[in-house]
């Protein structure tokens, strides 16, 4: 029967042994410890540490309201729903644009109300810098590389969505070239991104955490009502993908341009326009 000093001491050359079947390991593997850290690096995010004005409250009949927050809901939901109604602000583009483009005229009014009303509150109502709600390159090298990887696989996800039947019916019918197709777009998605993933989710990061990456994604999905049913579903996914991108970068500018891809390679490919 082992006495307590052999035990001991076998579990000492147990461990002893371990220690050097591991690092025997790594010499013998040096490319996964180097993934491990390429790994780390990629999902490391910046400090999202909130200012005074961030955390301000305001009580409204025994309440105590964020009052950024607030206002920034408030914003978001009122662009909603002009959009939606197309009152007031699609009328006024159609006024000075005339009627020839509609399409045009929609993203007109969309590059107002998701783009520059959300930058009028920030410069003029929040008095503070447009970079702080994601309107910068931020970590620009990891930006772009996460995005060029992502755009190779969703490339052939795209191009096999296209040609499902509700996706041909639905983004078959978009009229213009190419060129006009992406102008359009950007003037839709990029003020949009800055909407949903800029405005609204950097506010919340700085006062609820991660859980904004995910409260983004309601009215992100419920904008796309009307579309393919597939792409409703998909475009939760997705959207959390962009919205991680942009929580890694401290940018939009990165989810702005997937978008913009994404949502352009559709529509060409839906129209068959190359060829």
């Amino acid at each position: 029967m082992a006495t307590p000093s052999t035990a001991t001491a076998a579990r000492e050359r147990g461990r002893v042994v371990s220690s050097t079947d591991s690092a025997a390991a790594a010499r013998r593997l040096p490319g996964l410890a180097d993934l491990a850290r390429l790994l780390r690096a990629a999902t490391r995010g910046p400090a999202y540490e909130a200012a005074a004005a961030d955390l301000r409250d305001v009580r409204i009949a025994g309440l105590a309201l964020p009052v950024r927050a607030t206002v920034v809901l408030f914003i978001v939901t009122a662009a909603l729903v002009l959009d939606a109604t197309e009152r007031a602000v699609l009328p006024l583009v159609g006024g000075i644009m005339g009627e020839g483009d509609p399409v045009l005229n929609l993203a007109l009014e969309r590059a107002i109300l998701f783009g520059a009303l959300p930058l009028l509150v920030v410069t003029l109502g929040f008095r503070d810098r447009p970079a702080r709600f994601g309107l910068t390159l931020g970590d620009w090298r990891w930006g772009a590389g996460l995005l060029v990887a992502g755009l190779v696989v969703m490339t052939p996800i795209i191009a096999w969505f296209s040609g499902l039947p509700d996706f041909s019916a639905y983004y078959g019918t978009v009229t213009g070239s190419i060129g006009q197709i992406a102008l359009r777009n950007g003037l839709e998605v990029i003020p949009a991104e800055f909407l949903f993933r800029g405005f609204l989710m950097f506010v919340l990061l700085r006062r609820i955490g991660p859980l904004a990456i995910v409260i983004v994604q309601v009215p992100f999905v419920m904008a796309h009502i009307g579309k393919p049913e597939i792409e409703l579903w998909s475009t939760f996914l997705g959207g959390s993908i962009f919205a991680w991108l942009d929580w890694r970068t401290g940018s939009v500018v990165w989810s702005a341009l997937g978008h913009l891809y994404v949502l352009t390679l559709m529509v060409v490919l839906a129209r068959g326009l190359l060829g």
